[in-house]
C-alpha cells in the first residue's frame, strides 16, 4: 500500500497549484446533490496563492444556472503525464470585475467569446477550495509502470503511490 501523507496549509495549496496551473483541463463538477451530477471540462485562466481558481464561463451555460441555486462543486484533476489525480471540494462564486476579466484574458479565450473579455455572455468563476484528495505517485509514470509490471510477474504488491487528504 502507499504512503499516506495528508497536506494543510501552504502545502495544499502548492499541489493545487501544481496540479492546476493555468490552462489545465478538468471536469468542473456541480449539482453534486444529484445523480448524475452535472460535469463539463473547463480550463484554469489562473490559480492565486491561496488557491482560488479561476475560470471562464457562458453566463447562459446550464452551469451557470445550476451554480446560483447551489456554489457547491467538485473540479476533478488529471496529469497524465506523471500520473497524478487531484479531488477538490469547494464553493463557486460569481464575480462581477471587468479589471479581473482583463487580467486574466488570453487570446485563447477567445474561441469562446468571439467578443473579447466584453462579451456579454462572459462570466468570471472564482472557485474557493476547502479540501480534498491527491494521488500521486512518488518517482513518476515510468519507475510506477516498471513497478506494477514486476509486481504481476513476482505476485507481490510494489505500490509506488503516496496519497492524502488536503486541507485549505
Amino acid at each position: 500500500m502507499g504512503d499516506i501523507k495528508p497536506l494543510s496549509n501552504k502545502d495544499a495549496i502548492k499541489k493545487i497549484q501544481d496540479m492546476t496551473g493555468g490552462g489545465t483541463m478538468m471536469m468542473f463538477c456541480c449539482d453534486l446533490e444529484n445523480q448524475p451530477f452535472h460535469a463539463t471540462p473547463m480550463s484554469t485562466q489562473k490559480v492565486e496563492d491561496n488557491g482560488i481558481i479561476w475560470f471562464f464561463s457562458a453566463a447562459d451555460s446550464e452551469r451557470n444556472q445550476i451554480l446560483k441555486r447551489d456554489p457547491k462543486t467538485q473540479l476533478l484533476i488529471v496529469d497524465d503525464g506523471s500520473s497524478n489525480y487531484l479531488s477538490l471540494y469547494g464553493k463557486t462564486e460569481f464575480v462581477d470585475n471587468q479589471e479581473k476579466i482583463e487580467e486574466l484574458w488570453s487570446p485563447m479565450v477567445k474561441t469562446w467569446f468571439p467578443e473579447g473579455p466584453t462579451d456579454p455572455n462572459l462570466s468570471l468563476l472564482k472557485f474557493v477550495p476547502q479540501e480534498g484528495f491527491y494521488w500521486d505517485t512518488k518517482h513518476g509514470k515510468l519507475v510506477a509502470m516498471a513497478k506494477m509490471l514486476a509486481s504481476v510477474v513476482t505476485g507481490k504488491t510494489m505500490d509506488d503511490s503516496v496519497e492524502g487528504e488536503l486541507k485549505v
